[in-house]
């Protein structure tokens, strides 16, 4: 039996809300709270707003300074508004999935399943309930790929500008959305080119057309006008708190990052920056072979690129995993998995964040120097990382799906 799509959406938005009304009970009768530390950065930023302050004088709080400004209803109406926002966002997240996998042709049945991957998701829901806005970018990132399958290039391309704006990470997508706006997409067939082949593009394929122009102009203005605005209103800590800070960050406290060990290791150290740069080169590398190889299949590529990004980097905490989730339910019309084998996978990724977590809790709470342990249980997350990135790869199937003509 299905349900049909507003009944999904509602009660995805119900189950949400009754988490945040729960929520706010513990946060006032439990020694634990359920809310996350990072939405009272947002608050206390937003205060600041408010006060006619800047949002960075709050400690920690490095992100853009629209976020604060979004959340100043907060402090003016209630302390709830902002997850309120972020559960909407997270359904929205869900609807936007649903669409993408029908304008692809994928039946509708399968598609509702798909999207219910994501409405239903432990994950997410709990997430975006404790008030983190990660929720936000998963609808900035799915409107753009939406945009762009649908063809509406200027709306792909403002889409695209404020998700960058917000976090830098959808950066990573620019090569592979260059080379998807090719003359097969300004032909406008929804028709996908067989070739595959990192061998077979030519130098042709890579000018400058219609399109490309139109997004590059596009995207180029609202980012630089959002960056102005915000530098005018901030000064140079916007740029540094928003921007330079995640291109230099090192973080030498345990997180999943494979290269932890080695920066805290080298933190004080005359390389230690060169070193932290260097990180990058496996991910760079990585970014653009897929880049060629899965362009034309744009939401997969995305999800590879987010993937990649995210296991390779040189911070990589529990939130990041969200970036390349609410792109998953995108790939599975496309993956060749028996239901067995794709439990499997499930089974084996949450397998390598319990390794990780059981050294790292006695680190945080025991005070137990387990940093070597948390180091080899990084590893071996990261081993089944590659393993998980090697079976979707294998299992991809080139979709033969008719797109909906505009």
């Amino acid at each position: 039996m299905s349900y049909p799509l507003p009944t999904c959406l509602t009660l995805g938005f119900l189950i949400r809300l009754l988490l945040v009304v729960c929520g706010e009970w513990q946060d006032r009768t439990m020694l634990v709270k359920y809310t996350d530390v990072d939405y009272y950065v947002f608050s206390d930023a937003a205060r600041h707003i408010t006060q006619g302050e800047s949002p960075y004088n709050r400690p920690t709080y490095r992100y853009s300074p629209l976020l604060a400004l979004m959340m100043t209803p907060n402090i003016y109406l209630s302390p709830v508004f902002g997850k309120v926002i972020f559960i909407l966002a997270d359904v929205l997240a869900g609807y936007i999935i649903y669409l993408i996998l029908t304008q692809q042709g994928t039946p509708e049945r399968k598609s509702l399943l798909c999207a219910g991957l994501w409405l239903f998701n432990p994950l997410p829901i709990t997430v975006s309930s404790r008030g983190n806005a990660e929720s936000v970018m998963a609808v900035l990132v799915l409107s753009t790929l939406y945009c762009m399958i649908r063809r509406k290039t200027k709306m792909a391309a403002v889409c695209y500008a404020i998700s960058v704006h917000v976090k830098i990470y959808p950066i990573t997508y620019a090569l592979a959305i260059y080379l998807f706006l090719n003359s097969a997409y300004m032909c406008n067939t929804g028709k996908k080119q067989e070739s595959n082949s990192i061998l077979q593009i030519n130098l042709r394929s890579l000018w400058l057309n219609e399109a490309r122009i139109l997004f590059i102009l596009t995207a180029g203005m609202i980012f630089m006008g959002l960056t102005a605005v915000c530098y005018l209103w901030c000064g140079h800590t916007f740029l540094q708190e928003t921007y330079f800070y995640h291109l230099t960050r090192r973080d030498i406290r345990h997180n999943f990052s494979v290269y932890f060990y080695m920066l805290y290791l080298t933190d004080e150290t005359e390389h230690s920056f060169v070193m932290g740069l260097l990180v990058f080169l496996p991910q760079l590398v990585l970014l653009v072979i897929f880049s060629f190889k899965f362009y034309r299949d744009l939401p997969f590529c995305c999800f590879i690129h987010t993937f990649v990004f995210v296991t390779f980097n040189k911070v990589c905490t529990s939130q990041y995993f969200l970036w390349y989730l609410c792109l998953l339910p995108l790939l599975i019309p496309s993956l060749s998995l028996q239901w067995t084998q794709a439990a499997i996978m499930v089974l084996l990724w949450f397998f390598g964040q319990a390794v990780w977590l059981a050294p790292a809790y006695y680190l945080e709470f025991e005070g137990a120097n387990t940093f070597l342990y948390i180091w080899i249980a990084g590893l071996t997350f990261f081993m089944v990382n590659v393993g998980l990135l090697q079976r979707i790869l294998v299992a991809y199937r080139v979709p033969d799906r008719k797109e909906k003509t505009l």
